[in-house]
């Protein structure tokens, strides 16, 4: 496992542990409500959600199927990014090797 994927799993981890914090301690409804009528919620709110849209676009480019694409991509919407991470975890070497150009081959 490469340091990236060590911090991204390291850093999901704290969320998780953070999201399991909020879940037995917080009112998801009553607060979301709150968090809905404020202007700066509701752009944080969207914020959240185009990148929800750029990690499936990314997704979608990267995944060779597109059974497998709408598999990672999809539960994102619901899931959040501890499903992102994951993905990024599983997938990273595949990510570095699609972006890195193709080496060079000597010319003659």
């Amino acid at each position: 496992m490469t340091l990236i994927q060590i911090l991204i799993a390291v850093a999901a981890a704290a969320f998780a542990g953070l999201l399991g914090w909020a879940i037995a301690t917080g009112d998801f409804l009553q607060e979301g409500a709150v968090l809905l009528s404020l202007p700066w919620g509701q752009v944080t709110l969207a914020d959240l959600y185009l990148g929800f849209f750029l990690y499936a676009v990314l997704v979608f480019v990267v995944e060779r199927s597109k059974r497998s694409a709408a598999f990672w991509a999809l539960p994102v919407f619901v899931l959040g990014n501890v499903w992102a991470a994951l993905w990024f975890i599983l997938r990273w070497k595949l990510i570095v090797a699609r972006l890195r150009p193709p080496p060079e081959t000597p010319q003659p």
